[in-house]
């Protein structure tokens, strides 16, 4: 079979896939004040109706058995509407990183100012945006960015000696599934958002993904690695669990992610 013929069938089976997920997703509006938009997502390995609200965006997400009514699941969500609109209150609100707000950066507070030029002062706990800049935040994310690549690589080195082995590359990308990877040809990936975590919580990601360089997996060797590089590790993991979705409601585009 040729490479045309490969990559037509492979686009081919891509578009299935998709129309399957589509087919198995579908969005409604729940009554009440103010309205819900709701996410129906059927799947085979459900055994009953379930609800999640995301932190991170407040999508609301109605997980139903492949066979179930959909009628009943829309009763189901109706039911739990007052829930729904409990967990949508609870968000943490979004904070625009433009002047005059403030976020944490390193383990501390930084008010974000107006100035000459674009820069980090740290002494003075200020994110300072030049006045020429077109939109305050996305200056700011360049310079948390900037930042973020400094401190990562610098842990990742430290702990890269400690296991005596080397990475390919750091890459930083704003991710919301996952902190950080490494990939089997030992590149690491990195939410640059960690900048905006305890400076602890951010080396522990490092020891975490440095200690895959060794173990390719989540076993217990690989535990006890991270445990040797990050001795008491524990109390960062739980922090990223508790309080890493925070870490999100800090906006630098002009619209909601």
């Amino acid at each position: 079979m040729n490479a045309a013929r490969c990559h037509r069938n492979a686009s081919l089976s891509n578009l299935k896939r998709l129309g399957r997920e589509r087919d198995a997703m579908s969005e409604h509006v729940l009554e009440g004040d103010p309205p819900v938009r709701l996410v129906l997502r059927r799947s085979t390995r459900a055994r009953r109706y379930s609800l999640r609200v995301s932190r991170l965006d407040g999508r609301v997400t109605l997980t139903m058995p492949k066979n179930a009514s959909q009628a009943r699941a829309l009763e189901f969500a109706q039911e739990k509407a007052a829930w729904i609109q409990t967990r949508l209150a609870d968000r943490p609100s979004e904070v625009l990183a433009d002047v005059g707000a403030s976020l944490p950066v390193d383990g501390r507070q930084m008010r974000i100012e107006a100035g000459l030029r674009n820069h980090l002062d740290m002494e003075g706990a200020r994110i300072v945006v030049s006045q020429r800049s077109k939109f305050a935040p996305a200056a700011v994310s360049g310079l948390l960015r900037a930042l973020a690549r400094e401190r990562l690589a610098a842990a990742s080195d430290h702990f890269a000696e400690g296991v005596g082995r080397d990475y390919s590359r750091i890459t930083l990308r704003d991710t919301r599934s996952r902190w950080g990877s490494c990939s089997s040809a030992g590149a690491l990936m990195y939410s640059w958002r960690l900048i905006l975590a305890p400076p602890e919580v951010l080396r522990y990601v490092a020891a975490h993904e440095v200690a895959h360089l060794v173990e390719m997996n989540h076993g217990p060797r690989f535990w006890a690695k991270v445990g040797r590089l990050y001795p008491g590790y524990e109390a960062q993991r739980q922090w990223l669990r508790r309080h890493g979705e925070t870490l999100h409601r800090y906006r630098f585009t002009e619209q909601a992610d």
